[in-house]
């Protein structure tokens, strides 16, 4: 019996040792398992930013949408009614001829007719056609036609220089007041590029439309 005893002393040493090392690396081991089940800094930076840059997205969508929103309702028959009025009352001003070369337009046609009707004398404003921006308030050229009593404001034009100078292509036609632009026309004068252009008759009615070209009831003699 004796010499059992020193193999069971020395059995449950070993056990003995083999179980507080599995503690010890249990022990070591849980914090690890902790850390891991939590996600790491960077992980949760990188989220964040994520998180902005769907906000900003959001921003973006929101304010395209507000301005597709704006541009269709210009696009309405009340849109464009009331974007008509409003170019109207801005130029109202220029009724007295005298006050548009005050303003820098300067008559630069003849007054112009054809078989459909009259256009009247071109008054153009360099520093507003040559800016190259469109703004619908401040028109490159006022019309004038001869009356009895002086020249008439009778309509405003609005102009664009054809990009390629190629009368059978028109991919940069412009459009404004829900209406496309006509041309590409050849310049009425030597020194006119091929353009695009459209009327727009606000103060004289036009039979033939808001945007023909001529107006029947205007007359140069």
């Amino acid at each position: 019996m004796r010499r059992f005893i020193p193999i069971s002393l020395g059995l449950m040493l070993v056990l003995g040792a083999v179980v507080l090392a599995a503690l010890a690396s249990s022990a070591a081991a849980g914090p690890e398992r902790k850390a891991a089940a939590s996600p790491p800094a960077r992980q949760i930076a990188a989220l964040k930013q994520q998180v902005r840059v769907l906000r900003n997205q959001l921003a973006t969508t929101r304010s395209t949408v507000a301005r597709l929103q704006q541009q269709n309702a210009a696009l309405t028959r009340a849109g464009i009614a009331r974007n008509l009025d409003a170019v109207k009352a801005a130029n109202d001003k220029y009724r007295a001829v005298d006050a548009a070369v005050a303003a820098g337009y300067v008559p630069s046609s003849p007054c112009e007719s054809s078989p459909a009707g009259g256009m009247g004398i071109h008054y153009v404003n360099a520093a507003v056609l040559m800016s190259g921006k469109f703004d619908p308030l401040t028109p490159p050229i006022l019309v004038y036609a001869p009356t009895a009593s002086g020249l008439e404001l009778v309509a405003a034009e609005y102009f664009k220089p054809d990009a390629d100078q190629d009368l059978a292509t028109d991919g940069d036609r412009p459009s404004a007041f829900g209406r496309a632009f006509d041309g590409p026309m050849l310049g009425h004068s030597p020194t006119m590029p091929k353009h695009f252009d459209v009327h727009v008759w606000l103060w004289k009615r036009n039979p033939s439309g808001m945007f023909a070209q001529w107006n029947p009831d205007v007359r140069c003699s």
